[in-house]
């Protein structure tokens, strides 16, 4: 590593560096991962991406919202469905964008593998190469393989419901300024309610998912009850006649409760928050009494 030669930063990406807390390795990467999400984004409205599609997800809550926990992946809903939408005709723009800030990426569709709504493609950097651009110190462990790959992954959904859900703009200053298409926190809050009650993940539970779910409660986000049907109806989770409706969103929480494996949510979500402390509560009987505080619009 000592070898490695240091390029000098760019200034706008020293700015966005400033507003993290950088102790440890895991830290350097967390803050890195972010900044080249945030990269991808101007790279992606210069290319007027957001013409077409909304940002949603994780990453929206993190980067927009303020959520305190770190987020891997970059989602998107388009506006209207559109089978022949193709992600490829954005892959340079983010290139070049990450490019402008001393940046050397690659950015890649995913071929699929079987029929899906799922447009995907990876932005890949090498790890200890985009440490030390970002100004790694000395002092940090760098026991990071030279041939390590950082990877974030980006989808739309590319046949979203037609009904349901509204979007609206969002500011963001760094690394300059530029606006993002994005669903409001009510719609955003039943994307999130379908993950955390339909995503099976490789075997595991994602805990970002129960995070997040804890972080809408808390703030008192109402859920569109409507949109979350929508979204059920179309993949296949709510087949009943009749309209979904609070207590029919109780119950189903409860039968994903009783099944939860508590220790594999909390390894799921411990490199992603900076106090794992505030995880310490977790138990089934905490997650009933946080899905009877929901409230859901229209009520």
């Amino acid at each position: 590593m000592e070898n490695t030669k240091k390029i000098k930063a760019p200034e706008a990406l020293l700015q966005m560096l400033k507003r993290y807390e950088l102790n440890s390795l895991l830290d350097y990467k967390n803050a890195l991962k972010e900044v080249v999400q945030e990269i991808a984004l101007l790279g992606l409205w210069r290319a007027k991406f957001f013409e077409k599609a909304a940002i949603y997800g994780g990453t929206a809550l993190r980067i927009l919202h303020k959520l305190d926990r770190f987020s891997e992946d970059l989602d998107f809903t388009l506006l209207v469905p559109n089978p022949d939408f193709d992600l490829s005709k954005y892959e340079k723009a983010v290139q070049l964008e990450l490019q402008s800030l001393g940046f050397t990426a690659k950015v890649e569709k995913k071929a699929k593998v079987r029929q899906s709504p799922i447009d995907s493609a990876f932005i890949k950097t090498n790890t200890i190469q985009h440490l030390l651009l970002v100004g790694l110190p000395d002092g940090i462990d760098r026991r990071v393989h030279p041939d390590e790959i950082m990877k974030i992954r980006f989808e739309v959904d590319t046949n979203p419901p037609p009904d349901g859900a509204t979007t609206e703009a969002a500011l963001l200053l760094l690394p300059y300024p530029f606006s993002v298409n994005t669903l409001r926190l009510e719609d955003l809050f039943a994307g999130k309610a379908l993950a955390t009650l339909c995503r099976e993940w490789k075997g595991r539970v994602k805990g970002r998912d129960w995070y997040d779910f804890v972080w809408f409660i808390s703030r008192n986000t109402a859920l569109n009850i409507h949109y979350l049907e929508e979204r059920m109806r179309q993949s296949g989770y709510w087949k009943k006649k009749k309209k979904l409706n609070r207590e029919d969103i109780i119950e189903l929480f409860d039968k994903k409760i009783d099944s939860l494996d508590i220790e594999s949510a909390k390894k799921d979500i411990i490199n992603f928050i900076k106090d794992s402390s505030q995880i310490d509560i977790w138990s089934k009987e905490f997650f009933r009494e946080i899905v009877r505080r929901i409230k859901t619009i229209p009520s």
